[in-house]
C-alpha cells in the first residue's frame, strides 16, 4: 500500500539522510519518554504490544465461539451506568451534569443563490455563518415540552409516531420527546420514494408524523391521500406558519407551535417507558427490497452504545461529534446517542455542505468540518474512498519536487505507523493541509455501513493523522457487533466482539465455510447479545427465519455475512451469502469481493458486479471517474460529450482493459474479473433510487436499471 516512489535518486538519497538525522536525534528522548510514561507492572504496554494483544476468546474454547471481549468473557455488558437504562433517563443523566454545555449545534444561513454552471445546470449555493449551539438544558426543556404538546394533539404512549426527515438538530429533539413520552418512534429514510414511505406510515398505523418544509412539499402531500389514519402533520422549520392546501382532516403545525402549546402548566404528567418497550422502529434502507421495520427497546439501545463507547479511548465533554449520516440509519443514530451520553456537543452538516468544496458551498467560503473542528466522526466507506481519490488526484497534479516529497513522506509515516511510532514533523510540515480538509482535529474516524478497503484505511490514518475504527453491525443488533481498536494498525479487519455482544459461527457447507477450516474458522456470523432487537414490525416469518433464543434465553441473529476469527479474536467479514452467485461452470464468485476490489482503481467511482448462474462469466456496471475518464479519452484523442464517451464502444473496450489490470494487480481471479461492462454517465444517490443511504447497492434496482445492458452484455441483443 505505500505509493510508487519514481524519484530523483540524488533527491531520494537527500531525503533518507535527513530521515537517518531526524531519527537518531529523536530516538533516545522517545523512548526515555515512553519508558517513563509506562505505569509500574507496564500495564499499558507500547502501542504494538497492545495492537498484538488477543482482543477476544472463544467462551467455550470451540473454533465456532461464541467469541467474546477479553474484558465480558464472564458477563456482556448492558448499560453504561446503574440505573440509567433508559433512553430518557441517559439523556436527563446528561443534562443534569452537564446542564450549560452545548449540545445540538446548527449553521445561520446568511445566503443562499443561485449559481449556473458550464453545462447549464444551476445548482444553489449558500454561505454559512457561525454555528448556533443550545444547551443540554435548552434541549432537555425543548423535548420535555415537545412531548406534552403532543400529547394534547393526542398522541397516546405506546402508540406509534412516525419521522421523516433529514439530520438535523430538531431530529434529535423530536426523538428525545418520544423517549420521555414512550411514545415508539418509526424513522423513515429521507430519501424513500412515495410507495416505500406510504408503507411505512400505513404498516405502522400512524396519525403522527415529524418532517421538514422541504420534505413535505416534494414527498409527502403527495402521498397523503394514501395514508388516511394520519392527522397530524408537525413541520419542524418555523416557516411558514400556516398550511392551506391540504386535504381535509389533517392539521400541520409548526415545531414551535407544538412546543409553546406543551409549555401549559394543566397538562398531564409523563408515562415513563420501560427497559423493554419499543423505543424505535427503525425501517431499513431497502437494499433487498421493500424496508422492514425493525423493532428496537431501549434497553437494545442502551446495551448497544454501552459497547461502542468502550471502544472510543478518552471519550468526554471536551468532544466534538460532526452529524451529518442519516440519523435514520442505525450507525448516526447511535454515534449521536453516544456522544450525548457522554456531554460532547454536536454539530450538523450535510453532504453537501460538509467540506470548503462540498457542492453547495459558494467558492471562498468555508465548510462545516472548517466551521465545527470536530475530533469526532463516521464515515460511510463511500465517502472516505471519494476522499481518497480526490486528494491523490490532487496530487497527480502537483509538480516533481511536490509530488516526490509527498510520496517520501507518505511512505516514511506509512512504515512508521504501522510499528506504532508517531510523525509529528512529518504531520505538520506535510499532512496539515489534508488533515484540515476535515476541520484539522479530528481524533477518532469510525467507519461502518460496508467494508472499507485497506489502500483507503491506511491513506486516512496517514493523511488525517488519526486512526480508524472500522465496525461492524446490522439495523438488527442496533449497529453493535464489533469495532477495531484503535491501536489496531491491521487492514481488512472489524475488530473483536464489543462488551455488549458475543459472536459465534456457523457451518455454511453449501458455500464451503466451515469452523473446522484452516487455517481460521469460518462461518454465518450470528451475534447475540441484550443489543439484539426484537424482531421485524410484523413479519412473524422472517423473525421465525433470523432470530433464535438460545437455551440460556441469549437472543441471536443471523445475519447472513460470512466471516472468519483469527487468532487474536478479530473477526474479518469474507463473504454474503446473498452476493455469492455459481456460475455455468460450476465456479463462486463473491460480487461484494470483485466490487471491493475493483473500487480502489482510480477509474472507478463505483461499481456493480453481475452474473447470472446460466451464464460463464461475470459482466458490471461501471460509475467512471469523470476526471480519469477524460484523461483515458484524451490519450486515445477521442472526442465527444461526457454522455457519449460513456456510450462509446472505444472508450468502453478502453475502460475495461484498465479494470481489468486492476483486477489482477489485487489478485483476482480470472473467472471473477469482469468480462464486459456498461459505463454508467449519472452518478448513483439515494436520490436515483439505486444505492441505500449508506451509499449500499441495490441490486434489485440496478438489475432493472440495466436490463437491456445485461441482455446486451450476455449476447441477448
Amino acid at each position: 500500500m505505500k505509493l510508487k516512489e519514481d524519484l530523483n535518486p540524488l533527491l531520494l538519497l537527500l531525503f533518507h539522510v535527513v530521515v537517518w538525522i531526524y531519527t537518531c536525534v529523536t530516538f533516545l528522548p522517545y523512548h526515555l519518554f515512553s519508558w517513563v510514561s509506562v505505569p509500574v507492572g507496564g500495564v499499558c504496554g507500547s502501542e504494538e504490544e497492545r495492537a498484538k494483544r488477543a482482543k477476544a476468546r472463544s467462551v467455550l474454547g470451540c473454533p465456532e465461539g461464541p467469541y467474546r471481549a477479553v474484558s465480558a468473557i464472564k458477563r456482556l455488558v448492558t448499560s453504561l451506568r446503574p440505573g440509567v437504562d433508559t433512553l430518557d433517563k441517559m439523556f436527563e443523566y446528561a443534562a443534569t451534569k452537564f446542564p450549560e454545555r452545548d449540545c445540538l449545534g446548527t449553521r445561520e444561513v446568511i445566503s443562499e443563490e443561485d449559481e449556473q454552471q458550464s453545462n447549464g445546470k444551476v445548482f444553489k449555493k449558500v454561505v454559512l455563518g457561525e454555528y448556533c449551539w443550545r444547551s443540554y438544558d435548552e434541549v432537555l426543556t425543548a423535548a420535555s415540552q415537545l412531548g406534552s404538546g403532543l400529547a394534547s394533539l393526542g398522541q397516546q404512549p405506546k402508540h406509534n409516531i412516525a419521522i421523516f426527515c433529514e439530520t438535523r438538530a430538531e431530529w434529535i429533539i423530536a426523538a428525545q420527546a418520544c423517549f420521555m413520552y414512550n411514545f415508539p418512534l418509526a424513522t423513515l429514510y429521507s430519501t424513500l420514494g412515495g410507495p416505500a414511505i406510504a408503507h411505512g406510515l400505513n404498516e405502522t398505523q400512524v396519525t403522527h408524523i415529524f418532517t421538514s418544509r422541504e420534505l413535505l412539499e416534494t414527498r409527502l402531500k403527495a402521498i397523503l391521500i394514501e395514508v388516511p389514519r394520519l392527522q397530524h402533520i408537525i413541520v419542524v422549520d418555523d416557516t411558514p406558519t400556516s398550511w392551506p392546501g391540504y386535504p381535509r382532516g389533517i392539521s400541520v403545525h409548526n415545531m414551535a407551535a407544538v412546543q409553546k402549546l406543551g409549555a401549559r402548566p394543566e397538562n398531564g404528567k409523563l408515562l415513563y417507558p420501560l427497559p423493554s418497550d419499543i423505543a424505535v422502529i427503525m425501517y431499513t434502507s431497502g437494499s433487498t427490497g421493500i424496508p422492514k421495520g425493525v423493532m428496537i427497546s431501549h434497553s437494545n439501545i442502551i446495551a448497544g452504545i454501552t459497547g461502542m463507547a468502550e471502544r472510543i479511548p478518552n471519550l468526554c465533554e471536551e468532544d466534538t461529534y460532526i452529524g451529518y449520516l442519516p440519523l435514520a440509519h442505525v450507525l448516526e443514530l447511535s454515534a449521536e446517542l453516544v456522544c450525548i451520553s457522554h456531554g460532547c456537543r454536536i454539530g450538523y452538516s450535510s453532504p453537501q455542505t460538509l467540506a470548503d468544496q462540498s457542492t453547495k458551498i459558494k467558492k471562498g467560503s468555508k465548510g462545516d468540518t472548517s466551521v465545527l473542528q470536530p475530533t469526532l466522526m463516521a464515515a460511510v466507506p463511500e465517502i472516505m474512498d471519494r476522499i481518497y481519490k480526490n486528494v491523490m488526484t490532487k496530487v497527480e497534479e502537483m509538480n516533481c519536487v511536490q509530488r516526490a516529497l509527498f510520496t517520501l513522506a507518505y511512505n516514511y509515516k506509512l512504515e512508521q505507523f504501522t510499528k506504532g511510532y508517531s510523525t509529528p514533523l512529518c504531520d505538520k510540515l506535510v499532512f496539515r493541509k489534508v488533515r484540515s480538509l476535515l476541520g484539522g482535529r479530528t481524533r477518532v474516524l469510525l467507519s461502518g455501513g460496508a467494508p472499507l478497503s485497506a489502500a483507503t484505511q491506511r491513506f486516512m490514518n496517514v493523511c488525517f493523522c488519526c486512526p480508524v475504527g472500522q465496525g461492524y453491525g446490522l439495523t438488527e443488533t442496533c449497529g453493535a457487533g464489533t469495532i477495531s481498536e484503535l491501536w489496531d494498525y491491521s487492514t481488512g479487519r472489524v475488530g473483536g466482539p464489543l462488551v455488549c455482544s458475543e459472536i459465534k459461527l456457523k457451518d455454511w457447507v453449501e458455500g464451503g465455510y466451515r469452523s473446522t477450516d484452516k487455517p481460521h474458522p469460518r462461518g454465518e456470523i450470528l451475534v447475540g447479545g441484550p443489543n439484539v432487537t426484537m424482531g421485524y414490525y410484523k413479519i412473524e416469518a422472517k423473525n421465525q427465519e433470523d432470530f433464535f433464543v438460545d437455551e440460556n434465553g441469549q437472543r441471536w441473529f443471523c445475519t447472513g455475512d460470512i466471516g472468519e476469527f483469527h487468532e487474536d479474536g478479530c473477526l474479518k467479514i469474507i463473504d454474503r451469502k446473498k452476493d455469492l452467485v455459481k456460475l455455468q461452470a460450476g465456479e463462486y464468485v463473491s460480487l461484494g469481493k470483485v466490487e471491493a476490489m475493483l473500487k480502489n482503481c482510480s477509474l472507478v467511482d463505483n461499481i456493480c458486479a453481475y452474473a447470472n448462474s446460466d451464464e460463464t462469466y461475470v459482466i458490471g456496471f461501471v460509475v467512471p471517474n469523470q476526471k480519469q475518464l477524460l484523461t483515458l479519452a484524451d490519450q486515445y484523442s477521442i472526442r465527444g460529450s461526457w454522455e457519449e464517451l460513456c456510450n462509446s464502444k472505444a472508450i468502453e473496450e478502453l475502460a475495461l482493459k484498465v479494470i481489468t489490470e486492476a483486477a489482477l494487480a489485487a489478485q483476482l481471479e480470472r473467472f471473477e474479473i469482469p468480462r464486459k461492462i456498461r459505463l454508467s454517465p449519472d452518478p448513483w444517490t439515494p436520490e436515483t433510487g439505486l444505492v441505500t443511504d449508506a451509499f449500499k447497492l441495490k441490486r434489485k434496482e440496478l438489475k432493472t436499471h440495466y436490463q437491456d445492458d445485461i441482455e446486451r452484455m450476455y449476447g441477448g441483443k
